[in-house]
């Protein structure tokens, strides 16, 4: 099968699919991008948290030398 054949067939199942409406489309957009949000600020927090532990950790250790 060549490339060319490929890209028929991936053009013909596009044009099998049935797409959502826009008033369908637009609150999952802003879902997926709501969520994607807040899983950026927890991913962040934690970050910070770890760094912090870290580097209070570091100064612990480091006070006696």
């Amino acid at each position: 099968m060549g490339l060319k054949n490929y890209f028929k067939g991936v053009v013909k199942e596009g044009k099998r699919v049935r797409w959502p409406k826009r008033d369908v489309l637009i609150p999952s957009i802003v879902i997926v991008i709501v969520i994607a949000a807040i899983a950026g600020l927890i991913l962040f927090a934690e970050d910070w948290a770890g760094n912090s532990i870290i580097k209070a950790l570091r100064d612990a250790f480091n006070a006696g030398k």
